[in-house]
């Protein structure tokens, strides 16, 4: 779908902020594509507003010549979205340096940052669903394991340790601990062994990932090889996703904060 041209008004006859999603990119065309996907349903629910995907890593294009390329359309404001279920290195390092220099390059172009998509109940709500597609639901004889990419950044992991708690909260599971494909433990296959050596009849596992890929085959690989009895999809092209989006979206636009 082509993108609506900067210019182009909002009902009611305001200008529309250009939202200008960043994700963060992989060589598994299968994550592009999920990403996609759910920018597909985003401009579905508001087609008035000029939505626009970049990557920081390995897919076309780079945030920096996405915003150039705003720039040299005549935005004087942008949204940027870092398309993340975590604030982490991503967020707090990577995309700010870009933006830095996009600020140095186009400095009329005034850039609002959005906070990342995660933490956020929606966000529940999708890993509920991805569960209750692959026919696993809460009850006492079955455990969870969320299963994330992980992160050297403690405080991102303590998001999804956070989550974790929720989804226990919502249950009745079993128990519900966090696991992580790498950079931090357990990883998804010691927790499934720890929760049937607990004593647990069944484990179910939730990759709480944006996109198939790389750390999604991790997650399916390591918990089934370690008996886990289901193991949900990534959570991709959900709506939850796409309301989550627009949530954030309108958030930055009424702040109208800077960039930090």
């Amino acid at each position: 779908m082509s993108a609506v041209n900067a210019g182009e008004r909002a009902p009611g006859g305001r200008p529309s902020v250009p939202l200008l999603a960043v994700a963060h990119g992989s060589r598994d065309p299968r994550s592009a594509e999920a990403v996609s996907a759910v920018f597909e349903r985003v401009r579905a629910l508001r087609p008035e507003l000029d939505v626009r995907l970049s990557y920081l890593d390995h897919v076309a294009p780079s945030a920096e010549d996405a915003l150039e390329e705003l720039a040299a359309g005549g935005a004087g404001e942008v949204v940027v979205l870092p398309t993340l279920l975590t604030a982490a290195f991503h967020s707090k390092v990577d995309l700010p340096a870009v933006l830095t220099r996009a600020r140095e390059r186009s400095p009329w172009l005034r850039v609002h940052y959005a906070d990342t998509l995660g933490p956020h109940p929606l966000l529940l709500d999708a890993v509920e669903r991805r569960l209750a597609e692959a026919g696993a639901h809460a009850e006492p004889g079955t455990a969870l394991v969320l299963a994330a990419a992980g992160s050297s950044d403690a405080g991102a992991n303590a998001v999804i340790e956070s989550v974790a708690r929720q989804l226990a909260e919502r249950g009745p599971w079993g128990e519900v601990v966090a696991a992580y494909a790498s950079a931090a433990e357990p990883t998804p296959g010691e927790a499934v062994r720890s929760l049937l050596e607990r004593g647990h009849a069944r484990v179910a596992v939730s990759g709480y990932l944006l996109a198939h890929g790389f750390f999604s085959d991790r997650v399916r690989d390591q918990s089934t090889a370690a008996g886990a009895s289901v193991v949900a999809e990534a959570l991709g092209d959900v709506p939850e996703l796409a309301r989550v989006v627009l949530e954030r979206y309108d958030a930055a636009v009424a702040a109208r904060h800077a960039a930090v």
